[in-house]
């Protein structure tokens, strides 16, 4: 396909854009975000959740994501603008979906950082007990030394990470050699193919299977095939290398992601497995590879995890402590949040959001004290994120016709909305006690929103656009509901967890539910979608290069 200048006249040319970044660089870009925090955990979560069918987990995940990523490779070609994410939605449906996106996306972007100091604390505990509790709960002392790293990340963003742009390709290689060196090294030294069978392949069914996805960090593992979309402005051949990049960079994390957990269940000893799959017990647990490591005599590789245990967590918290800043940052400037968010030091540091991120990663300590119910909580934020994609998606093919697609999704409108279903289906796999706090969550947001233009603390007072969202209330309240109703919680089947769900509604029967409720909001939302003029306007409104 060949490039076309843009058609809307008001999208004017950033004067610095360069097409220069090829296929490898695309897929590097996202690379670097698929393999973080989540392949020292994901592993041990996930076999104690499935067994060995954790692995039919991991093939799951990876489709649900492809699904949604070839509708956002579309998206991101089309619109390569900052932030689309929440962008996306704004030109479909107005400014309050908008604003409710963009909401979202503060919320997935201020979990990050927490869940990576608690992959380090969880790694520290090891040598340091002082820092959890047999629960892998934070002590006070470990709740300190938590304050401490958000400190520093917030400190580095105050002085500048300038150097962390020049380091970027070390990181990531660093980020991706750790795990694939340890693939080598386990596969070659350990393998108890025994362990593949016991209990069978599925001891914990199909429901073991699905709540896998979500709450032993296989989706979080798989998120950030999206950084691929923000660079469509600078591909040199954006139709042909950002649909391989995004799809690419899934591919061979989850060649990673998988092959880590064969060598994990290979590599347990026996007495792992005493008091079955669930409760999977060895020395140095609590950092499960380098655990593992020790065990079996590679004290040196275990040395090895230790260190990449600190380094890459910490290397991707200062990045999102820095995105979540950004993003409040944007919220300010389009009129949603008051204007002190938008306040920046003489370095150009938005100083107010900064400290706002810093103060929200600490309460978010304190409802999630683990890992893992800090990954269920990223993982519903960020699919709920990602959920309005689709939505639009439907919407943009025939609010913006006209506008050149780079990459245009075969059999798209049968796609969008297949993609919006098992973005809901991920959120429900979450649990009940995941989602009652998200939506806590979200209900102060909407509180903060609706209190920053009731005061008006910014001058920037926008067109709400009330009737081309009317769906939103009703799309996450019945969310709430379903699962309430359904039969998941993140630490087990709702059966035998006190996480509040009721388990009315069987299992297959509720995946069928969702589907039809999916369904029902995705094709209400395109019958009221903006006019066509309208969206002309809000995406005349703004450059639509990568940094607008």
């Amino acid at each position: 396909m060949r490039m076309s200048k843009p058609v809307v006249p008001a999208a004017p040319t950033n004067p610095g854009l360069k097409r220069e970044i090829g296929l490898i660089g695309l897929i590097w870009t996202s690379e670097g975000s698929i393999i973080g925090s989540g392949w020292l955990f994901g592993a041990l979560l996930a076999a104690q959740a499935a067994g060995t069918a954790a692995l039919i987990s991991w093939g799951i995940g990876a489709l649900a994501i492809i699904v949604l990523a070839f509708v956002h490779a579309e998206l991101g070609a089309m619109y390569p603008v900052a932030g689309g994410t929440a962008r996306f939605p704004h030109y479909a449906f107005g400014s309050a979906a908008g604003a409710s996106f963009g909401w979202f996306s503060w919320l997935q972007a201020v979990t990050v950082a927490p869940i990576e100091v608690m992959a380090s604390l969880n790694y520290l505990s090891v040598h340091a007990p002082w820092v959890q509790t047999g629960k892998n709960q934070l002590t006070p002392a470990g709740y300190g030394l938590a304050v401490a790293f958000m400190a520093f990340f917030v400190v580095v963003n105050f002085l500048g990470i300038k150097w962390l742009a020049h380091t970027n390709s070390v990181a990531t290689w660093w980020k991706v050699a750790v795990p694939v060196f340890t693939i080598i090294v386990l596969a070659t030294t350990t393998f108890h193919s025994g362990n593949f069978g016991y209990q069978g392949f599925a001891p914990f069914g199909a429901r073991g299977v699905l709540s896998a996805i979500s709450t032993s960090g296989i989706i979080f593992a798989l998120l950030g095939f999206e950084q691929a979309d923000q660079l469509a402005g600078e591909s040199r051949n954006p139709a042909r290398d950002i649909p391989r990049a995004v799809i690419g960079s899934i591919l061979i994390g989850v060649l990673v992601y998988a092959a880590l957990q064969v060598v994990f269940i290979a590599a347990l000893p026996h007495s792992a497995f005493a008091h079955g799959w669930a409760n999977l017990s060895f020395s140095g647990k609590a950092g499960p590879f380098a655990g593992l490591a020790a065990s079996v005599g590679l004290g040196w590789l275990a040395t090895l995890l230790y260190i990449d245990a600190v380094v890459s967590p910490s290397g991707t918290g200062l990045i999102y402590t820095t995105a979540t800043s950004r993003v409040s940052y944007g919220l300010s400037r389009n009129g949603y949040v008051p204007a002190v968010f938008e306040r920046t030091t003489k370095r150009g540091v938005p100083w107010f959001s900064l400290l706002f991120a810093f103060v929200a990663g600490l309460i978010v300590f304190l409802p999630f004290p683990t890992w893992q119910k800090l990954v269920g909580f990223v993982t519903s934020a960020s699919v709920l994120m990602y959920a309005g994609a689709p939505l639009a998606f439907g919407c943009l093919r025939k609010q913006d016709p006209d506008r050149p697609r780079p990459y245009r999704l075969p059999g798209g409108m049968f796609w969008a909305p297949v993609a919006f279903i098992v973005a809901n289906l991920i959120i429900y796999w979450a649990g009940w006690d995941t989602l009652w706090r998200l939506g806590v969550a979200i209900v102060l947001g909407y509180l903060l929103l609706g209190g920053s233009a009731l005061l008006k603390l910014n001058p920037k007072v926008p067109h709400m656009d009330w009737r081309s969202a009317q769906w939103l209330p009703v799309y996450l309240v019945g969310m709430g509901l379903i699962s309430w109703q359904g039969g998941f919680c993140s630490t087990g089947p709702a059966s035998s967890a006190s996480c509040g769900a009721t388990d009315a509604v069987p299992l297959w029967w509720d995946i069928v539910l969702i589907a039809a409720f999916s369904l029902v909001i995705y094709f209400w939302a395109q019958a009221v979608r903006l006019p066509d003029e309208e969206t002309q306007e809000y995406i005349g409104s703004v450059e639509v290069v990568p940094g607008g």
